[in-house]
Order: C-alpha cells, then sequence, then structure tokens
C-alpha cells in the first residue's frame, strides 16, 4: 500500500468516487450527488481540468478529467489510474 502523497492537503479536496473502493456505497450524501464530509478525495494536483487524486480510505492515486475548464481535447475521458498501487 502507498503511503500518503506528500501533496495531500486537507485544505484541497474533491468529490470524486475512488475507482478502487466502494468507501461511498450506502452513504446517502453520496447516493444524492452532494458534498459528504467523509467522503472526499485529497486533490494533490491539476493541470486544467485534469485532476491528480488520492483516496484517503485506500490510498489509491489516480487522474480523473472533470470537464470543467480547459480540457485537452487528447484526453480520452474517464478515470485513469496512474499505475501506483
Amino acid at each position: 500500500m502507498l503511503p500518503l502523497d506528500p501533496q495531500a492537503d486537507i485544505g484541497r479536496r474533491a468529490w470524486v468516487a475512488c475507482p478502487n473502493c466502494n468507501d461511498r456505497d450506502g452513504c446517502r450524501a453520496c447516493e444524492e450527488r452532494r458534498t459528504c464530509p467523509e467522503h472526499w478525495r485529497y486533490l494533490l494536483s491539476n493541470t486544467g481540468s485534469l485532476l491528480h487524486l488520492q483516496c484517503p480510505s485506500c490510498l489509491h492515486i489516480w487522474t480523473h478529467e472533470s470537464g470543467f475548464g480547459a480540457t485537452r481535447s487528447r484526453w480520452a475521458g474517464g478515470t485513469g489510474d496512474l499505475g501506483r498501487q
């Protein structure tokens, strides 16, 4: 298991489903797509609309294309695993 990334800061968070764990399952706030105080992700960095995230539950790191802001036309979309486990 990876350690918590040094860039992880609780002040920079995002509410995106983790592709590695199901920690949001059964959470009413998450199911209603509201900001949940428990199921957030560390926003490590971003490049335009591409977010680099880490899950505090399982420590998985991945990228997510948000579709907001300056998107990249070559990006295939969706969620991409950075290959770190």
